[in-house]
């Protein structure tokens, strides 16, 4: 760990992998070698038969495993129970984490000081992707194998970004009272599609308001996609019937994910922009034919 300036662990971060050692392996080596701050480490093991069972035993941090992949929902629950800290940060296994990044998430929850937030680093991303939340495209290599790791140290800091609204993808971080208060992850969105913004939801219907993208606070994500290899549940459909509304409504109108924060923190929706979503909502969830299973609770049903 460098630059440490307490020995108190500050994060439990979880992260969930499933055979794929050479990422879980720089993943946690840039934690080590790039936090201000000393963090709990918990590791889920899908599967590992790739090694990565063996080498997380061997590397002496504290897991869980499974023989076979239960998804990113049951993995993160499920390392709940071994967090030692206040806030829990989720992380990918593909994901290089850059000096400071703990810093500047850390710096914002005492200048908050409460805990209902949902606080994200800023991703950078190989491809051009559709969300103005991320710094792409950002090519410093889109595998372990290709990885410009000094080049992406030397300039992750150039590209001019601002914080952002609306934290929904990992890297994130959360007080474990309200990762509690919501019951985690929900794992009827198993193996994980849509989780992530479910997961945002059930903080906004808790009474999180605070859901903000730090641009500081980086992290490189190689988007070395597992969702190919697993049967993917029907997450869009799910989050509608849930919720009343469609998962894009709620992430883009009333988080406003991507849009730049200019100024003091707004947390009201886009009212113009929902207004005008809320009918096609109720129209597209009336078509999917799921009425019998009960009326979804609308997320403005307060």
């Amino acid at each position: 760990m460098t630059n440490s300036k307490d020995s108190v662990m500050k994060f439990s971060i979880l992260i969930p992998t499933w055979n794929n050692l050479e990422y879980l392996k720089l993943c946690v080596d840039s934690i080590e070698k790039n936090s201000t701050y000393k963090h709990q480490i918990l590791i889920y093991v899908n599967d590992g038969s790739d090694g990565t069972l063996e080498w997380v035993e061997k590397s002496g941090y504290e897991y869980v495993a499974s023989s076979e992949n239960v998804g990113v929902c049951y993995a993160l629950n499920a390392l709940r129970g071994l967090v030692k800290t206040d806030y829990i940060a989720f992380a990918n296994d593909d994901m290089y984490v850059l000096p400071k990044w703990d810093f500047y998430l850390w710096e914002e929850i005492e200048r908050l000081g409460h805990n209902r937030f949902f606080i994200s680093s800023t991703l950078l991303q190989p491809r051009p992707f559709y969300c103005r939340s991320v710094i792409a495209p950002a090519d410093f290599g889109d595998s372990t194998a290709n990885f410009k790791e000094q080049e992406l140290l030397e300039n992750y800091n150039n590209f001019e970004h601002r914080d952002w609204y609306g934290s929904t993808w990992p890297l994130n971080v959360v007080h474990r009272h309200m990762w509690d208060l919501v019951g985690g992850y929900s794992t009827e969105f198993s193996p994980g599609m849509y989780s992530d913004p479910d997961f945002s939801a059930k903080l906004y219907m808790a009474g999180v308001r605070y859901f903000r993208g730090l641009s500081k606070s980086r992290v490189y994500h190689f988007e070395a996609r597992s969702t190919g290899r697993v049967k993917k549940n029907k997450g869009s459909r799910q989050f509608l019937m849930k919720w009343g509304i469609t998962s894009n409504t709620f992430v883009s109108t009333i988080l406003k994910r991507g849009e730049s924060i200019e100024g003091e923190y707004n947390e009201e929706p886009n009212g113009k922009k929902l207004k005008s979503k809320m009918l096609k909502n109720k129209i597209k969830r009336a078509i999917s034919g799921f009425k019998s299973c009960g009326a979804a609770r609308n997320l403005f049903d307060l």
